[in-house]
């Protein structure tokens, strides 16, 4: 290609030629910071949303509450039923103070008043969560509260005291927690509620491991 010798043209070109280096750099700074933000921008939203989103997440579970949740008659039952149940065993193991004579029935004693009581209270919880009365209206509706002791039975008790005691307790105490586990089986069966059913499935757990260990208690007395 032939170049004009002429100094104004060549002039000419030299200022076309500046022209469009600075058009075409400022092209090229453009398209970079157009791409460093846009990079920026995702690593933000790869970095910071997930975790936004998992504190979120976090925070709902936190703050949720399983009395709030889903609950239905079978849990109600439960709740209901269980409160007054306890509540005897809990009179029962109060009368083991100053008449039982075996370790392993004081042992046993302290153990159902340690698990009991804060059940009792847990379920009253509920209830007032729920909306519900701590005793059904007219009663339980024809459910026997299966275990329960009679007036007689507990005065029965409270009239013995040593080994007498100790055999007569294991006695009670193991139909009254068969009478615990039954209930407590209904509502794994037929509940809702989650921490109704985790306090069920202890319920069976604890009070099934007691009865055995009554049994042998009455075995060698």
């Amino acid at each position: 290609m032939r170049v004009s010798t002429n100094p104004r043209a060549r002039k000419a070109a030299r200022g076309l030629a500046l022209t469009a280096a600075v058009g075409a750099a400022g092209l090229l700074l453009a398209a970079c910071g157009g791409s460093d933000g846009d990079a920026t921008n995702g690593m933000d939203h790869g970095a910071k949303n997930p975790a936004a989103s998992a504190s979120a997440s976090a925070s709902g579970s936190a703050s949720g509450s399983a009395s709030a949740g889903t609950f239905n008659d079978a849990d109600v039952m439960f709740a209901q039923m269980m409160i007054p149940h306890h509540e005897q065993a809990l009179e029962m193991a109060k009368l083991a103070a100053g008449r039982a004579e075996d370790a392993e029935v004081k042992r046993l004693v302290a153990d159902i008043e340690k698990a009991q009581d804060p059940e009792i209270r847990k379920m009253r919880s509920w209830l007032t969560a729920w909306g519900e009365p701590e005793a059904p209206t007219g009663g339980h509706g024809g459910h026997a509260m299966a275990g329960m002791m009679s007036d007689a039975d507990l005065k029965g008790l409270a009239a013995v005291k040593g080994r007498a005691f100790d055999r007569k307790f294991a006695e009670l105490m193991i139909a009254h927690h068969e009478g615990a586990v039954e209930m407590a089986r209904q509502e794994q069966r037929d509940g809702a509620d989650p921490a109704a059913k985790r306090v069920a499935d202890d319920v069976v757990r604890t009070q099934a491991a007691e009865i055995a260990a009554l049994r042998k208690i009455l075995d060698r007395l």
